[in-house]
């Protein structure tokens, strides 16, 4: 039975689509056939940042309104054989998308032998957000260091504890975790941003990771690949623990403290 995983936040902007792409790159990477699906119908880009916008003839919509099956509408991932991608319309309106036809897509996909199925959740509590939280077994809210971006993430906390399928069936809840991105320890340090504890006082759920601020995210996302292909970089190397730590592996939090240069670094253009 495949796992289903909402990548969710309260606020737009904050690296959503970016976790979606590198999350299931990286579960594909490590032998698990996966999907990741774009819920955000008539503002897709998810297809950008898995470098496969040409090659959309059907998307999800189609799927759900019996247009297109879904073996026409999924697109296998150029670099990962074990990875495909569901795009979403940008010329339906979100209301296409309904309880009972995500439901048949998802359940054709269990039937497909997925291991995990990733939900790109649009951002807020639309239509779109609501329907990829509501079937979820797993949720990584996304969040940013800032007050804004908690406070919003806290709200969608409160519709995942209330407004799943789980919930309305008394089961077991869905089982959150925290996602920091855009993290800038420099910045933390000198008081700027919140600090990692300060975030998870107010959210009180665990972190499975943190994402340093780098443009190696916008590198990878103009050149259309998942920021988790990008060699050694830091990005890189964050979403494979984050990946490692949803699989069960235990892996200490990396690019979170701020060294703060020395005298010769500074003397001789350190930062």
């Amino acid at each position: 039975m495949a796992r289903i995983v909402v990548v969710t936040s309260g606020k737009g902007g904050v690296g959503k689509t970016t976790t979606s792409a590198s999350f299931s790159a990286g579960l594909a990477m490590r032998g698990h056939k996966t999907v990741v699906i774009d819920f955000d119908v008539g503002l897709r880009n998810l297809d950008l940042i898995m470098g496969c916008e040409r090659r959309v003839v059907y998307d999800f919509v189609n799927v759900i309104q019996g247009e297109a099956t879904l073996h026409q509408a999924l697109i296998r991932d150029k670099q990962l054989d074990k990875l495909y991608i569901l795009p979403a319309s940008q010329t339906r309106d979100k209301e296409a998308l309904t309880r009972e036809g995500v439901e048949k897509v998802l359940n054709d996909l269990q039937a497909m032998d997925f291991d995990y199925i990733v939900c790109d959740s649009p951002a807020g509590i639309e239509t779109g957000a609501i329907m990829a939280s509501y079937f979820a077994d797993d949720a990584l809210v996304v969040t940013n260091p800032e007050v804004s971006s908690v406070r919003d993430s806290d709200r969608i906390l409160g519709i995942l504890s209330a407004k799943s399928r789980r919930a309305e069936k008394g089961e077991e809840p869905i089982k959150e975790h925290l996602l920091l991105t855009r993290y800038n320890a420099k910045r933390v340090a000198d008081g700027e941003m919140l600090s990692l504890g300060d975030i998870e006082d107010i959210l009180r759920i665990r972190l499975i990771g943190v994402i340093p601020e780098s443009e190696i995210v916008l590198q990878a996302s103009n050149e259309g690949v998942p920021a988790i292909h990008k060699g050694d970089s830091d990005v890189a190397q964050a979403y494979q623990d984050v990946v490692a730590r949803y699989l069960g592996e235990e892996k200490p939090l990396r690019f979170v403290d701020y060294e703060k240069p020395g005298l010769f670094k500074r003397l001789f253009g350190g930062k």
